[in-house]
């Protein structure tokens, strides 16, 4: 037993999970929950990347983004406002205030279940221990390990980020001020929420994205109708640009971007750049070698129940390849426990776990982009072009939409005379319709099945039932 470990702690956890972001805290959680005796290691806060520099405090500051532009819009509704000036410092401030409320929550929730954290950095000395390097140092035993170490920003080849003119999106949560201009180089999730965030608050925004589009994952529709809709805000969006260099000076950037691979070069000026093309897992330095856990381009190696190749450890969240998101995370997490429980009591193993395309996706830029399933052009691909029929409600037909001077779309994707496939929506708060989405699309409910349930009057959730009773024949406002 470490010494450190008090006489009344086990000398052998039932589960020891690495990494207390949404993954590891959920899988910590769930299996205090089903009796296990859990201890998580964690060398900062708990929470991890999505509660400290990731999800809550971005959409804190996209929710000031957002009062900004109504205050600028607010003479359309018979409203006489201002918008003076953007108190960064205050909006940071409002932004901490919300992490600081979460992070308090958790660790009342982690404590109340009586999971042990060990604070400081873990490795892994075998598949099943753990060295602890921190205010808890020690060896600590597991019948089971987790996995859970999370990700960071992907650096880009051949740029240097200072943190200061040359941007990842840890620096960006942190800036005091709106800068006057800047370039986001990607236009992926991370790129486009950045972008239309700085864009409400005032900046010149140009975003620079090597392949053909914005969002290249979703559906080409959505982006499309997202490109439309920055070009009515000012967003320069170049598409099929690569960056050929980026210098950086006392008074800002300049991005050398040039099409394609051998295209002539031209620059864009800005205060800032923001290096946004993804995301790498936090792998190295964890032992997983040694343990017999094996890697691929960095991401843990896992079967379909997420077990690694070393029995009795697993893998969940942004280190597994496939969508980095906090709630695929935090599924994952909750499989694992009941998977572990399941093993240590011999009872039947739970359900598989949910692949990504079930997972839903939403970019909570202006106007969002949200999704769950397959796009027309996946599911064309994987059923054929005469197997599958899809059909895109205009926002502009939805009354709430109105209200909310939303433009955008629902479009539904099914098989014919089958079940629905994938629904993709763009406009404000379109995010909140994924959670209908995601049950319509992973029960393989028929267009027909759904259309006799009510969506409440005036709602957007109404232009996804307008969307399936096409889809049923029987359109009524379409």
């Amino acid at each position: 037993m470490p010494a450190d470990q008090p006489a009344d702690r086990p000398d052998v956890f039932d589960l020891l999970v690495l990494g207390a972001g949404s993954g590891g805290y959920a899988a910590a959680l769930r299996a205090a929950q089903l009796g296990l005796s859990v201890a998580l290691v964690e060398r900062d806060r708990l929470g991890g990347t999505c509660l400290h520099r990731g999800c809550i405090p971005t959409k804190a500051l996209l929710h000031v983004a957002e009062t900004a532009d109504a205050v600028r819009d607010a003479a359309e509704l018979g409203l006489t406002a201002q918008l003076e000036r953007v108190d960064m410092p205050a909006a940071l401030a409002f932004a901490a205030r919300t992490v600081r409320r979460l992070h308090g929550g958790l660790e009342q929730l982690i404590r109340g279940r009586g999971i042990r954290v060990l604070r400081g950095t873990g490795r892994l000395v075998g598949a099943d221990a753990v060295e602890v390097d921190g205010d808890d140092a020690g060896r600590y035993r597991a019948r089971h390990l987790v996995v859970a170490t999370g990700s960071r920003p992907r650096r880009l080849p051949g740029v240097e980020v200072d943190g200061q003119r040359v941007l990842t999106s840890d620096d960006a949560l942190q800036l005091e001020r709106v800068p006057d201009s800047a370039v986001v180089l990607g236009g992926g999730v991370i790129g486009v929420e950045f972008a239309g965030l700085w864009r409400s608050l005032g900046a010149t925004v140009t975003v620079v994205e090597a392949l053909d589009r914005l969002l290249p994952a979703e559906d080409e529709a959505s982006s499309s109708a997202l490109h439309r809709a920055w070009r009515r805000r000012g967003i320069d969006v170049r598409t099929g640009m690569r960056v050929a260099g980026v210098d950086a000076a006392a008074d800002g950037v300049t991005v050398q971007v040039a099409a394609g691979p051998s295209g002539p070069t031209e620059q864009v000026r800005a205060e800032v750049a923001l290096v946004a093309v993804g995301r790498v897992p936090v792998t190295d330095g964890l032992g997983l070698d040694a343990a017999g856990v094996a890697c691929d381009r960095g991401f843990v190696r896992v079967d379909d129940r997420l077990s690694t190749t070393a029995p009795g450890v697993w893998a969940v969240g942004d280190v597994v390849s496939g969508l980095q998101l906090a709630h695929r995370g935090f599924a994952h997490g909750v499989a694992v426990a009941e998977r572990v429980a399941a093993a240590l009591r011999g009872t039947p193993e739970p359900a598989p776990t949910l692949p990504d395309r079930l997972v839903p996706r939403i970019a909570y830029c202006d106007p969002e982009v949200a999704s769950v399933g397959y796009t027309e052009a996946a599911a064309t691909e994987e059923f054929g072009a005469d197997a599958v029929r899809s059909v895109t409600y205009p926002l502009s037909a939805n009354g709430r939409s109105l209200v909310l001077g939303s433009p955008g779309q629902v479009k539904v994707v099914r098989r014919v005379d089958g079940p629905v496939l994938g629904v993709h929506a763009v406009g404000r708060r379109v995010g909140e319709l994924m959670g209908e989405a995601g049950l319509i699309v992973g029960w393989d409910a028929y267009p027909e099945d759904v259309t006799p349930f009510v969506h409440p009057h005036p709602t957007q959730s109404e232009a996804v039932g307008e969307a399936l009773l096409a889809l049923a024949g029987q359109p009524l406002h379409l």
